[in-house]
């Protein structure tokens, strides 16, 4: 088991992490989420001590072909800092005017996506599908890092299933290939996001790397993710589906790292106030109209848990102004005592 109590440092919310020249103020991060890590979702949770987030993952082929809706995937603010882009693609050539593309944006580090489990990305050769070929994969990353501006890392999976759990050979011939940190999700290809996550793979790749390993899968709490440092070993733990309606896990993780700490959950006020800042920030960001769709299902994370959720959801999927979502808002305010959090907040 590893000893937290030596490791901690004065930082942001938890550990100091470094990964290639960049200082980071935090070791647990938002990861990328497609579809979700969008700008006010970040800031969002960078309001509760999220001290490095992932924009949502980009296609660099889409990059490339100048589709629009990625280009907007890559709005940013100076608040919106430090932060990583991830770029999903498998042909170098692709990768290399991608980032070309993306020297007019401000970033900090650059991650390669191998560890998408979707079919239609595994499909084109992208995503988890790189694990099948590691020594294509090194020759991939080696292109990436002599072309990146920024420090570059991998995100990668257990294996593509069972019979294939190469995660350590991946990892080692990616350390060669010039990352500088390895993102490892500790769940195969073939299992998605069921399934327990493999604590021992995730262990063996970090005491074979010299590089950090930042972990993943199932941070849903303080308690999981202190179980996956004290399991694994690794340097950080990136949060994804734990930050889904719970930005507050942010402020949580560094009292109970700490001193075992846990505090007080949110009351309804706050869930409250929180949704419609979040609200507010899509619409900022979309228009009153696409902010208000885009927002709906952010509500259904929110009131995970809470009584009558269906109704409130349907509510909430029929609302297309601002001044009707507030409604429900007030709603799930006024049902505070009601609030009921389900076992995603907690150890299982």
């Amino acid at each position: 088991m590893r000893d937290l109590t030596h490791t901690l440092q004065r930082g942001y919310n938890t550990f100091v992490l470094t990964i290639g020249t960049v200082a980071l103020p935090s070791a647990c991060l938002l990861a990328p989420l497609a579809g979700i890590s969008d700008l006010p979702f970040r800031r969002v949770n960078r309001s509760f001590g999220c001290g490095f987030a992932f924009a949502e993952m980009i296609s660099a082929r889409a990059l490339v072909y100048r589709n629009r809706n990625t280009s907007a995937m890559l709005s940013s603010l100076p608040e919106d800092k430090p932060l990583g882009i991830q770029l999903l693609g498998n042909d170098p050539e692709v990768m290399k005017k991608a980032l070309e593309l993306l020297r007019d944006h401000e970033f900090d580090l650059l991650d390669i996506n191998a560890a998408c489990p979707v079919g239609k990305v595994t499909g084109r050769g992208e995503g988890a599908s790189l694990l099948r070929d590691p020594r294509a994969l090194g020759d991939l990353i080696r292109i990436v890092v002599a072309s990146s501006p920024v420090p570059v890392t991998l995100k990668i999976r257990a294996g593509w299933d069972e019979a294939s759990l190469n995660a350590r050979e991946v990892a080692l011939r990616a350390q060669e290939a010039g990352i500088s940190g390895l993102f490892l999700h500790g769940r195969t290809r073939a299992q998605g996001y069921s399934g327990r996550v493999d604590y021992r793979i995730i262990r063996e790749v970090k005491e074979a790397l010299d590089i950090p390993v930042i972990a993943s899968g199932d941070a849903l709490s303080p308690q999981l993710i202190r179980k996956m440092f004290e399991e694994t070993g690794c340097d950080g733990v990136a949060v994804a589906r734990g930050a889904l309606g719970n930005p507050w896990i942010f402020r949580e993780i560094d009292p109970f790292l700490r001193n075992g700490t846990l505090l007080p959950r949110p009351d309804g006020e706050e869930i409250a106030l929180t949704m419609q800042a979040h609200l507010d920030l899509c619409i900022g960001h979309y228009g009153e109209g696409i902010g208000t769709l885009v927002f709906r299902k952010f509500f259904a994370w929110y009131v995970r848990g809470l009584s009558d959720i269906k109704v409130l959801k349907e509510k909430a999927f029929h609302a297309t102004t601002r001044e009707q979502m507030l409604g429900i808002i007030r709603e799930v305010r006024d049902a505070r005592e009601h609030v009921c959090y389900s076992v995603h907040y907690r150890e299982q």
